[in-house]
């Protein structure tokens, strides 16, 4: 058994030679891999993402705490001359070392889980897949091997939150919030500096010179990346630890946050409040339990690793994807029980076609089709594809089951629980529905994104697998 972080699997070539049908085939496949090519309209999207992103954050964050999260009112204010952009921007809490050392702290916990205390959950828990796992092949033919411990990190961490409320006092429950526009300044500080610090290494020195794409164009690489898998030493890999743990791990601690403020506030937390951190905390458990699942996601199987992933996961995803716990502090909401009920189905249902969906695709991945999908022998296309190494490598494209409602049906599910999350929070104001309208954009283009990288991967095989699931999302509709 090798120790090495990552290795190289090739097939031999058949030496029975090729017929004219595999000739053919052999010359219908796809290159995979990152387009070389930056058109315009990707370059001006890039640069508008750079520019507008943190401003977004930022505006999102103070209009909740100077207008109790509506978005009207500060428009209006502008409008009517009674604020101007620099008032608000006074008005907002500052960088403050107090919350640059509770953040570096985090960082630094978080970092020393992932890094320095390998996972024994899967010795203990039945079902959990943990430990050190493979990923899948990337685009140079290297398989990557990953330490797999969120979940032993996210349960380490709760565990001292929960001793911390009830037990030690250390910090009050209401750190988070008490520090939260400070604290958006110190994640900044990091997204920015991972994302420069992985656009200089990609060119000074890249773990796998080989998984390297240079674009040509210094703020497409600076944004979505150059180097597919950095990596410090042998287990501190990048996407791993910025996709899940800073950000992940947080993201259930700072519902609980918002909780606690609610209660110090109002001397009760909601109905509403309880279901954000109900069918959030579900989702965010899933994840954890299946992160060597996420391992053959497109986060992990097509991105490159620079500001997209980098600042977003520092910043974008515990700030934005939170709103509604944000937004339920300042606007306190006791739902009727059958408001209450409807949302938390309307949930439940989201996450079971999103798990259902993926677990039917990771047990026809683990048994290479030798399994029953529901209920019946599943049915697949043959593909093969060519990685950069010159090797030709053979996949199948599930078509039973929900992958064969649409081609990315977990992502239905997916919407689903999203808005559930923002139908907590009424209908009074727009901003915490943000969520739901940004998780439709980002699915939608992750489909054309994932599709455009099947065709160029699978070639004719993947037309062929577009005719047998001609939907995307809603059978019928997309």
């Amino acid at each position: 058994m090798t120790t090495s972080s990552s290795v190289r699997k090739r097939h031999k070539p058949s030496s029975s030679g090729a017929g004219p049908e595999e000739k053919g085939r052999a010359a219908d496949l796809g290159q995979w891999g990152r387009a070389w090519d930056v058109d315009w309209f990707s370059l001006l999207s890039v640069i508008l993402l750079l520019c507008f992103a943190p401003f977004i954050v930022f505006i999102f964050v103070v209009t909740c705490e100077q207008y109790q999260c509506s978005i009207s009112h500060p428009l209006m204010d502008l409008y009517n001359g009674e604020a101007t952009l620099l008032s608000i921007w006074r008005k907002a809490p500052s960088f403050s070392w107090a919350a640059t050392k509770i953040y570096t702290t985090w960082v630094a916990f978080q970092v020393v889980l992932y890094v320095l205390l390998p996972d024994i959950t899967h010795k203990i828990l039945p079902g959990y897949m943990g430990g050190v796992q493979e990923g899948a092949r990337t685009p140079a033919g290297l398989i990557n091997k990953y330490q797999v411990n969120g979940l032993q990190s996210w349960i380490i961490t709760h565990v001292l939150w929960v001793a911390n409320a009830y037990y030690f006092h250390w910090f009050s429950p209401t750190i988070i919030i008490d520090h939260w526009i400070p604290l958006l300044w110190c994640t900044n500080i990091l997204g920015y500096l991972v994302s420069t610090f992985a656009f200089i290494k990609a060119y000074l020195f890249p773990t796998n010179p080989e998984d390297c794409k240079f674009s040509g164009n210094i703020f497409y690489d600076y944004m979505m990346g150059i180097e597919f898998n950095p990596r410090i030493g042998k287990w501190f890999d990048f996407k791993l630890f910025f996709n899940g743990r800073p950000g992940i791990i947080a993201w259930t601690l700072i519902n609980l946050s918002y909780a606690a403020k609610q209660q110090e506030l109002y001397g009760y937390v909601t109905n509403s409040m309880i279901l954000v951190n109900v069918l959030q905390g579900i989702y965010v458990l899933d994840f954890f339990w299946n992160e060597a699942w996420y391992l053959k996601t497109i986060d992990i199987c097509h991105d490159h690793f620079g500001w997209y992933l980098g600042w977003g996961d520092c910043v974008w995803l515990p700030f934005l994807y939170t709103l509604q716990g944000l937004y339920l502090v300042h606007n306190p909401i006791q739902l009727s029980s059958i408001h209450a009920v409807g949302i938390l189905l309307l949930g439940l249902l989201g996450y079971w076609i999103f798990r259902t969906t993926n677990h039917q695709k990771d047990l026809f991945r683990r048994t290479n089709g030798n399994c029953t999908i529901a209920g019946r022998k599943p049915t697949f296309i043959e593909c093969q594809y060519r990685s950069a190494d010159g090797i030709t490598h053979c996949s199948k494209l599930l078509t039973s089951g929900f992958w064969g409602v649409a081609r990315h049906f977990n992502y239905t599910g997916d919407l689903m629980g999203s808005l559930a999350y923002c139908a907590a929070c009424g209908t009074e104001h727009l901003l915490p529905y943000f969520y739901v309208v940004y998780m439709t954009i980002l699915l939608v283009h992750r489909c054309v994104r994932d599709e455009h990288r099947c065709s160029s991967k699978y070639g004719g095989d993947w037309q062929r697998y577009t005719k047998a699931v001609p939907y995307r999302l809603l059978p019928g509709v997309f």
